[in-house]
């Protein structure tokens, strides 16, 4: 994903902005002693691998091309699930919220990668793309980024698996994930180059698990391992980074129970060649197997660990740029004054937009409009897929084009795959469900746990507010968000974009359902009974 979110790209902002300097500042902390598990030798540790737009599509063309040797004996040893449904919007730290709190956006409170907060009449971008950064401001970027994320916006209310690890008296990792909040203490160490032109501070006090490495930010192997975080490598946020340091952490038996490790480079590779993009998945499978080769035996590593290798969201393919791929939101809205990038929301202020690839919120401030009125206008293309809004308790779907209305809200008669209870009247095909006569259940089609997750993100966050996804090949903007003509997007709530491979090496059991906020429930199960 070019969300540039994992500040890659906010790095790359300051290079052209101020030009390239070294960062000099040495680790703050050194917390391998800390961070080995005090379990007995016996018991077995989880590696959680989460790969950014890594899809099953790519993963079985390559082993098909025997391309993956990785993979294949990642999967011919343990259990290999192609749909596992993603969170939505398909942002990676939505996503990411999702898996390590357990929850969908109305309760860890991440709405998506941008949104705007009612509360402080702000839009809160955490990295889009570098024209919408600078236009939005770098500072506010960084801000929201490197200190709210996590101190403020995630829902300090629901514990991370790392927090609940903690309390077990378990010890946790996380390399280069975004999300990180835990129960230590840890430094976030911000370069000259950063922290002199913007309000940051040198160093920045954040709580995370035992062993936090986020790039060159809070490097704890910094004097013990030479690792890639230099800016010309991202600030350390890339593969080699996290393998390396993984690797590190298995040559010295210094182990936590539970490691979350973030890859991050294949999603570039896709957003610009558009999906399937198997010579990134191909570097992925070296990376794979080097880590392997970290143990005596790839046999070895079985006994020892639990692997788990995860997507977070599929990709679409957009469109060339001769087939008109990118819906222009604030043309939509003439008439309306719609608040520009980098502006200050004012009185006189109608519409504000948060684009999130495929999927955009549009928030509505002038009172004398319905968010009806605002849907009709938005299902006038043919491009839009669905637009969505709450009243009360009822939801209510509206299919682009058509017209068509669906509506629904929670604990009604009819129960899904999920045992989530629901009533719907309306057109069901605008969110293509079916209605079991028989058993009284919704089977769904396109659209993956489509109520609970529409749901999720229509109670995410507050305000007045529709929820607008385009269709396969389109992707939305606003004046001056990154777009990928001809190659690959996501944030809607497709089967494309929602269903990511799962596999997991080293136990036989199973999460309750296959679907991401599904995982933490299952790894603190196998936490507490590995041996």
């Amino acid at each position: 994903m070019l969300k540039i979110i994992r500040f890659l790209y906010i790095a790359f902002i300051f290079i052209l902005v101020l030009g390239c300097q070294r960062q000099d500042s040495k680790a703050n902390e050194q917390d391998l002693f800390q961070v080995k598990s005090v379990k007995d030798g016996h018991s077995k540790k989880i590696i959680f691998l989460l790969i950014d737009s890594l899809m099953s599509q790519a993963i079985d063309q390559g082993i098909k091309q025997k391309e993956l040797p990785a993979f294949q004996y990642l999967i011919n040893h343990g259990q290999y699930n192609k749909n596992m449904v993603s969170s939505f919007p398909t942002m990676s730290v939505t996503i990411d919220s999702s898996l390590l709190t357990g929850s969908y956006p109305n309760e860890n409170h991440v709405p998506g990668l941008t949104w705007f907060s009612s509360d402080t009449k702000k839009v809160i971008n955490y990295g889009t793309g570098p024209m919408e950064v600078l236009r939005h401001g770098v500072d506010p970027t960084l801000v929201d980024g490197l200190i709210h994320l996590n101190n403020k916006h995630l829902n300090p209310k629901l514990p991370t698996i790392y927090e609940d690890l903690a309390k077990r008296g378990l010890k946790a990792g996380s390399i280069n994930g975004l999300i990180y909040r835990g129960s230590r203490d840890h430094k976030l160490s911000i370069p000259a180059w950063i922290h002199g032109p913007t309000s940051l501070p040198k160093e920045i006090p954040v709580q995370g698990p035992d062993f936090l490495a986020l790039g060159s930010l809070t490097n704890p192997l910094k004097g013990i391992k030479n690792l890639p975080d230099d800016i010309t490598r991202r600030i350390g946020i890339n593969n080699q980074y996290s393998i390396e340091t993984v690797k590190h952490l298995i040559q010295a038996n210094k182990l936590p129970d539970f490691l979350f490790v973030y890859l991050p480079d294949l999603d570039q590779k896709i957003h610009k060649d558009g999906p399937p993009s198997l010579n990134g998945v191909k570097e992925v499978d070296q990376q794979l197997h080097s880590l392997l080769r970290s143990f005596p035996s790839p046999e070895e590593a079985l006994k020892e660990v639990i692997f788990i290798i995860a997507g977070d969201s599929g990709m679409t393919r957009i469109f060339p740029a001769e087939k008109n791929p990118v819906i222009d939101l604030p043309s939509m809205f003439k008439g309306y004054n719609v608040l520009s990038p980098g502006e200050n929301v004012t009185d006189k202020t109608e519409i504000v937009l948060a684009v999130n690839e495929t999927m955009a919120y549009v928030y509505k401030l002038n009172r004398n409009k319905s968010l009806q009125d605002i849907a009709r206008l938005l299902t006038t293309d043919p491009r839009i897929d669905f637009v969505s809004w709450k009243e009360n308790e009822w939801m209510y779907a509206v299919q682009g084009a058509t017209a068509k209305m669906l509506q629904y809200k929670a604990d009604g008669k009819i129960k899904d795959h999920y045992q989530q209870k629901w009533a719907v009247k309306g057109d069901l095909g605008v969110l293509d469900l079916k209605v079991n006569a028989v058993n009284n259940s919704i089977v769904y089609g396109l659209y993956p746990d489509v109520l609970e997750r529409l749901s999720g993100a229509l109670h995410s966050h507050k305000g007045e507010f529709l929820v607008v996804t385009a269709k396969p090949g389109y992707e939305l903007a606003d004046q001056s968000s990154p777009t990928h003509k001809g190659g690959g997007g996501h944030g809607s709530i497709r089967q494309e974009e929602s269903l990511v491979p799962l596999i997991i090496c080293g136990t036989d059991q199973k999460p309750q359902y296959l679907r991401i906020i599904d995982l933490k429930a299952f790894l603190l199960k196998l936490l507490s009974n590995s041996k």
